[in-house]
């Protein structure tokens, strides 16, 4: 398992990991890759962050295997290629939720929601792949649009199911997650990606049986930074992408009050999910990856110590 020192400074080389270059690559495998080689080198040029593996045993090499886990000095004594074999090797189940409801095409910049979440999709599951777990996903809106049972094997099945994934329909997580639940009948690592738009104990409800059930649960809230904010000046009229319906506003005059209560969302989410022990973030998507990475990265390195 990767083990990272925690500090409350920024990650040194942070924030290359520019969205809006990643959303002109195209190819998902190659932002999966991107992300996730630019993490990990940062995470070893970082002073506060230490990146250490837990040796487990030798195995002898096998065609394909990464050359970087050669052991060159056990190489020296016995002239046989080994492999150095680490905690993390584990094989667990890791399955990302991707929410592919209408509003998640939103996006006041070159980068949607959907975008983003996506590349996050993407990056982390190419992350736990790396790290020797099945991975899996679920894409959900009013119920479940596409399955990937979990496998070793399915990264590429994986990536071409969540690139040619498209925002469509309504949002209804208690449904949809209520199917999730019963596809996962193995305990994992669950990660649930939404731009969250339902009553948060509503959100709460549908969320918590995953926990019940077992699973280690990690919820990315995927916001675009003016629905964060709302910084338009002029009037103008909103439309809801899941319904179609517009609604005239006047944004200074709602500015402090919409804040306010997009805060205090945040907050119930943040509150009722942590009291039940599933891990919470909240994800501006103009900014650059890193900091969503860290927060798995670090999930995992304390549920790691915790089993």
């Amino acid at each position: 398992m990767v083990r990272v020192r925690h500090s409350s400074e920024a990650i040194p080389g942070s924030g290359f990991i520019d969205p809006r270059v990643l959303a002109r690559i195209g190819n998902l495998q190659l932002v999966a890759r991107t992300v996730v080689d630019g993490f990990i080198n940062g995470l070893h040029r970082a002073p506060y962050l230490g990146l250490s593996l837990d040796f487990a045993e030798h195995r002898a090499y096998l065609p394909g295997d990464d050359i970087r886990r050669i052991d060159w000095r056990l190489y020296a004594r016995t002239d046989r290629y080994h492999v150095k074999e680490f905690e993390a090797d584990t094989n667990a189940n890791f399955t990302v939720v991707l929410d592919t409801s209408g509003s998640m095409g939103y996006g006041s910049g070159p980068v949607s929601k959907f975008d983003y979440a996506r590349f996050l999709a993407a990056s982390l599951a190419y992350f736990s792949h790396d790290q020797r777990d099945r991975v899996g996903m679920v894409s959900i809106a009013e119920d479940v649009v596409d399955y990937v049972p979990n496998s070793a094997k399915h990264m590429d099945v994986l990536l071409h199911t969540v690139a040619r994934a498209r925002p469509h329909g309504r949002t209804d997580l208690a449904r949809s997650l209520r199917k999730v639940n019963e596809l996962l009948r193995r305990r994992g690592i669950v990660v649930l990606i939404s731009d969250l738009y339902d009553d948060a104990e509503r959100i709460i409800q549908a969320v918590s049986p995953l926990k019940y059930r077992g699973h280690d649960v990690i919820v990315f809230h995927v916001l675009d930074p003016a629905e964060l904010d709302l910084p338009f000046d002029e009037p103008t009229s909103i439309e809801d992408l899941e319904t179609g319906e517009r609604l005239p506003i006047v944004p200074a005059a709602l500015r402090e009050r919409y804040r306010e209560l997009v805060r205090a969302h945040a907050a119930a989410l943040g509150k009722g999910l942590t009291n039940r022990r599933i891990d919470y973030a909240l994800l501006d998507t103009s900014q650059p990856l890193d900091e969503a990475l860290f927060t798995y990265l670090a999930t995992r390195e304390r549920l790691s110590r915790s089993r």
